[in-house]
């Protein structure tokens, strides 16, 4: 058996979750060696991440495991008494944010599993500013709109007319679009304005923030708020990575004629650099050091 072995169950995984995980297990290749497989291969492998598949630790005391974040959005006891690792002192949950974390601690999930932090990459390799439009006026508002109400929608938009902007193109997460024609509209683009619901990492917005578009962003604030919902009013965030480079937010309608007036002020002043907080916290190299502690 390799000294020192990843195994990754090949069982649900978000692509974009995964496709940051390659980039992190490339980036480390040279003291870790992987492979994509099934439970029938944990014998030859010393650590295990499972992102969704319910596997009993307790059966492989002398190996690591890392579990989630695909097992549900919050705790299932049963998925995670099955996990057995009160016992057995050799597996960790993982969810990409903070504020996703506390909530599965707040359920009292720890008495199953310590649940731990990690953040997947961004692509800032893909989502960067064009070279070739970096000359050009940038133009164009984005909308970013995931899993809201309509009618806040609606007040939304007629905010906009009221304001005479007009050259907005929506992006709807329940309509589908390219991921080419997001990033295409992102270079091009002066800023962005979100309407979402939760998010335990957002990569659309880090994508957005990545490409060095300043956001504004209606932040909810409870699980309740998601369209259809059927949570209690846990506390939550659309953007859990975020801080005063990367633009403004607000809770309330009300509080939208004066966040919009300062981030349109502070967007003329250029005091906005939403890029440079991506490089500073979600790259490859940033992540691969959180997964390195994770494993070791």
């Amino acid at each position: 058996m390799p000294s020192s072995s990843i195994l990754i169950i090949n069982s649900f995984l978000h692509d974009k979750n995964k496709q940051g995980l390659h980039t992190i297990l490339n980036s480390i290749i040279k003291e870790y060696t992987y492979k994509f497989g099934t439970a029938a291969d944990i014998p030859n492998y010393d650590i295990i991440y499972s992102p969704s598949q319910v596997i009993n630790a307790s059966l492989y005391p002398h190996k690591k495991f890392i579990f989630g974040p695909h097992f549900s959005v919050f705790p299932n006891h049963q998925q995670l008494h099955a996990l057995q690792s009160h016992k057995y002192n050799n597996s960790i949950y993982i969810q990409p944010s903070e504020w996703a974390a506390q909530s599965w601690k707040n359920m009292g999930a720890e008495q199953f599993i310590p649940i731990k932090c990690f953040a997947f990459p961004v692509d800032t390799n893909k989502f960067a500013p064009s070279k070739s439009l970096q000359h050009r006026p940038k133009d164009g508002v984005l909308i970013y709109y995931k899993h809201r109400s309509p009618s806040e929608f609606k007040q939304l938009v007629e905010f906009l007319s009221q304001q005479n902007i007009t050259n907005y193109r929506i992006f709807s997460y329940s309509q589908r679009y390219s991921e080419n024609e997001y990033l295409s509209y992102l270079q091009q683009c002066q800023y962005g304005i979100v309407l979402d619901a939760h998010e335990s990492q957002g990569f659309a917005i880090e994508e957005a923030l990545s490409c060095n578009v300043p956001l504004l962003v209606w932040n909810a604030q409870t699980m309740n708020q998601e369209l259809n919902s059927q949570y209690q009013p846990i506390p939550c965030t659309s953007i859990p990575y975020w801080d005063s480079r990367c633009g403004e937010y607000f809770h309330h309608i009300s509080e939208l004629p004066r966040a919009f007036q300062t981030f349109q002020s502070k967007i003329a002043a250029e005091q906005y650099s939403p890029r440079e907080y991506i490089l500073d916290n979600l790259t490859t190299e940033k992540c691969a050091e959180r997964f390195i502690e994770l494993i070791q």
